[in-house]
């Protein structure tokens, strides 16, 4: 957005390809964390299966040396039931990062995990992780927090300690931009490093390294187990499949050389799955939460997006269903990706079908129109709003055909935008006619699935009249069933058989530390809808076990 055996090592390769601004007052750039000892970084744990788990760690030698390390795996904190011991090593070829893929393990279970190495002959051992793995066969229900947009510039971590501080999650979700590539600028809240944007692997690798040293980030990694993909600021705003509005190829050098850097760094830093270890954008991947949930995430970046268009109406940036935004090329998913989805999404027996994936899918416009008079002014084309071809043939799965029956019980998370949205998901909004593809608001008659948006960690959203504009959203976009664009927080799901209830919790600052949080608005989909209606506060569960101490 502008503004097998007993482990296996999962190790990223650099791909040989061809060689939100805001802010506090200026002079407010906090000191970063220094953080001390071998394991400085933490740990973490990430794309759990019903059998094993991501588990990760940074080590940090004195001498820059390799490192021997010893992960211990236990069903309790104390570490006397022990289940796995995985002897491994790091080096500088990785970043002294380390990832085991821990297999044999039992569904539906928690475990707690350290990681230990040798130091100047003493063992030294790493802060305490506790995971899970997911469920097999009959589920009854699942409990995740969904986050986006962690600019660490921004300000504090404080919705990440929220989310670690919460013992009955089974899953995190991160959608993108868990880094941002600027550097310092006047107004920031904290300073950054390096102080410089980020070009090489070097930059990449240090700013990750920075925010695995914050304290709320480190609990929230070692408390739950991660799911993650990365959006554009991973990498360069608004990348795509060709460029970036914020890479210039004569001074930046090559676009896929910057590419395969960004995401050898996020691949080595972050506590996932190599899904192509010859080309890391191939990252999209599915995880079968028992019968509950199949759960999608996508890539939509720099794997096929076409390159973000200019606006072609009068007011900036804002722009028409017209001309090259109608072009049938133009993609977000890419062929592949899209019938890798389709084919997954007809082949379900799951209860529900959750989509994760970066950018808003909802339409959001300034003016409202049917589509047949040219669908109104649009705001972002760096949303699936700027992607429309792209975005009806994904509905096209969704509603079905002649060929393939409709896909129901479709929950699509998204992030990116800085702000929170609770919408149905319809092709022709503005249209009150349901017998010519329209859509009825009071009753949801002709939405094909609903869209949970979650809004940033620390990210601000880019306009300042936050409540009058968003009222003003909600009347002209009838879809919208809830719009906040003034907060930040996360999302919280939860689903059982009979329904998906999203909660939006929002933290009551992130420019100093603070312990506030506060539930704002829930809305739920119910088995065999496609709308979203009001929903009371769900309840936390007490079948799971205490968060590492």
């Amino acid at each position: 957005m502008q503004q097998a055996g007993g482990a296996a090592m999962a190790l990223g390769a650099v791909p040989l390809l061809q060689a939100c601004g805001g802010g506090g007052p200026d002079g407010s750039n906090l000191p970063t964390p220094a953080g001390t000892g071998l394991f400085r970084h933490g740990v973490a744990s990430g794309d759990p299966l019903a059998d094993r788990v991501i588990l990760w760690t940074r080590v940090t030698p004195a001498d820059g040396a390799a490192v021997a390390v010893q992960c211990t795996v236990a069903t309790d904190a104390a570490l006397t039931q022990v289940v796995k011991r995985v002897d491994a090593s790091t080096d500088a070829s990785r970043d002294h990062t380390l990832k085991l893929d821990v297999t044999g393990l039992a569904a539906n279970t928690s475990y707690y995990y350290q990681f230990s190495a040798s130091e100047s002959g003493a063992t030294v051992r790493s802060p305490l992780g506790r995971t899970r793995t997911l469920p097999s066969g009959s589920t009854a229900r699942l409990r995740l927090a969904v986050l986006s947009c962690s600019d660490f510039s921004q300000g504090f971590f404080n919705v990440y300690r929220r989310v670690a501080e919460r013992a009955d999650l089974d899953l995190v979700v991160h959608l993108g931009d868990f880094i941002y590539e600027r550097g310092d600028a006047p107004g920031n809240y904290r300073a950054v490093e390096p102080a410089t944007s980020l070009h090489t692997l070097a930059d990449y690798r240090m700013r990750h390294a920075l925010h695995k040293r914050d304290p709320d980030l480190q609990d929230l990694h070692r408390q739950h187990p991660m799911v993650a993909m990365w959006d554009d600021h991973d990498i360069a705003s608004d990348a795509n499949v060709s460029g970036s509005t914020a890479h210039n190829p004569v001074l930046d050098g090559p676009w896929p050389l910057r590419v395969a850097t960004a995401l050898q760094a996020y691949m080595e830093w972050m506590p996932l799955r190599v899904q192509d270890a010859a080309d890391l954008r191939r990252s999209w991947r599915s995880f079968a939460i028992g019968n509950l949930v199949d759960f999608h995430l996508l890539e939509t970046r720099v794997a096929a997006r076409s390159p973000q268009l200019p606006g072609n109406a009068t007011l900036s940036g804002t722009f028409r269903q017209r001309d090259a935004f109608t072009d049938s090329s133009r993609e977000m998913l890419g062929a592949e990706q899209h019938a890798w989805l389709a084919a997954r999404l007809r082949a379900s027996t799951a209860r529900w079908k959750f989509i994760a994936q970066g950018v808003q899918m909802s339409q959001v416009k300034l003016q409202p129109q049917t589509n047949i008079d040219g669908g109104g002014l649009f705001m972002n084309a760096d949303q699936w709003d700027g992607y429309q071809p792209a975005r009806d043939r994904l509905f096209s799965v969704f509603k079905g055909d002649a060929s393939h029956p409709a896909v129901g019980n479709v929950v699509v998370l998204s992030g990116d935008a800085h702000a929170s949205f609770g919408a149905d998901l319809t092709p022709d909004p503005n249209n009150g006619d349901t017998t010519t593809g329209g859509y009825d608001e009071n009753t949801g008659a002709g939405s094909i699935a609903v869209e949970f948006v979650t809004t940033s960690v620390t990210s601000p959203f880019v306009h300042d009249t936050h409540l009058l504009f968003a009222n003003a959203l909600k009347s002209i976009n009838p879809h919208l069933k809830f719009v906040d664009l003034s907060n930040q927080g996360y999302l919280l799901i939860d689903a059982d058989a009979t329904r998906v209830v999203g909660e939006w919790w929002f933290v009551d600052t992130v420019t100093t530390p603070s312990n506030n949080q506060s539930l704002v608005s829930a809305l739920q989909v119910l088995d065999g809808s496609a709308r979203l209606v009001g929903s009371g506060p769900t309840s936390a569960r007490t079948d799971r076990p205490g968060l590492a101490p």
